[in-house]
């Protein structure tokens, strides 16, 4: 045999030996078992066509699915790579507040501020090039739809947390008022937890059945009443939390606690009602100048000015 055939023999003998290590160790591997996947699957429940086969899991899909999300899945992992990572930690945790984790993704999310702002560069060099507006104009398109591409989706996602921090703060009381009653009817915190999760579909009911599961899956009440507090970030909640991990470190009731919780926020719920009703006559002075007083003017004014038109005139 010649040097060409050894080395040949060689490179095959030490490629099964890869292959046949690969397999030993992928056979001994122990499945990874993610807490987070298996919380997504309690939430949405699990899949009854689960042994079907992936052309029909296909085939029952939309269009959208078929055919966009291979083609998105392959941007955002271009653009995860470009990205720093603090900004998709970021991001992350802003769906995380606004309840969109399971909906959508921070690299999609990144990916949909990047796509939105090419659309807006597309625009503005469209406007550039399509219309006689001033070179300073074309610029200021140039400049400003990109901009509003840009900061649109952030926009969107920033208004869907704030929404979400309010539905928490308005139904806190409520919330800890039947916390309280059943506590007081001898039923345990996390049976109370149940009742709100069976009374309530509100975002802090959610939010609750969350953190029930977590605890079924072993983790203890301080930890995931923590990871209830980083979910929200809702100021009322978070002293709440606080309140009943000390009363439970403490050994004190925490029916007593609650009730005192509870009046606390609906004081707190009255002052944030009459501070909304106190900023409304500022708020509407906009749209009273801008669309109302024209029409009154008009109104009032416009047969006065046919008049006067007419003694001029003669």
């Amino acid at each position: 045999m010649n040097n060409t055939s050894l080395l040949i023999a060689g490179a095959s003998g030490l490629a099964g030996l890869a292959f046949v290590a690969a397999g030993v160790a992928r056979g001994r591997r122990a499945p990874a078992v993610d807490a987070t996947t298996y919380l997504h699957q309690l939430d949405q429940g699990f899949d009854d066509d689960a042994d079907a086969d992936e052309y029909s899991k296909r085939m029952r899909q939309s269009f959208v699915a078929r055919t966009v999300r291979p083609v998105a899945a392959a941007l955002a992992g271009l653009v995860t790579r470009v990205t720093p990572r603090q900004h998709i930690l970021r991001i992350h945790q802003q769906l995380l507040l606004a309840g969109l984790t399971t909906q959508v993704r921070a690299e999609e999310f990144v990916t949909m501020q990047v796509l939105s702002t090419g659309l807006g560069l597309l625009l503005g060099i469209g406007v550039a090039t399509l219309t006689k507006f001033a070179p300073g104009q074309k610029t200021l398109f140039l400049v400003l739809l990109p901009a509003v591409g840009a900061l649109l989706p952030q926009s969107w996602l920033s208004r869907k947390v704030a929404e979400r921090k309010e539905s928490i703060f308005k139904d806190l009381p409520d919330v800890l008022d039947l916390l309280a009653i059943s506590v007081e009817a001898g039923v345990g915190f996390e049976g109370a937890m149940e009742v709100v999760c069976s009374h309530f579909t509100s975002p802090l009911a959610l939010e609750f059945s969350r953190t029930l599961k977590e605890m079924e899956l072993g983790l203890p009440r301080r930890e995931a009443l923590h990871n209830l507090k980083r979910r929200t970030e809702v100021p009322e909640l978070s002293n709440f939390v606080q309140a009943l991990t000390q009363a439970d470190a403490l050994g004190m009731p925490i029916g007593r606690v609650l009730h005192t919780q509870a009046h606390e926020m609906r004081t707190k719920r009255k002052q944030w009602a009459r501070e909304k009703a106190g900023k409304l006559p500022v708020k509407i002075m906009f749209p009273l100048v801008v669309f109302i007083f024209p029409a009154i003017l008009v109104v009032i004014l416009g047969p006065a000015a046919s008049s006067i038109t007419k003694g001029l005139g003669h």
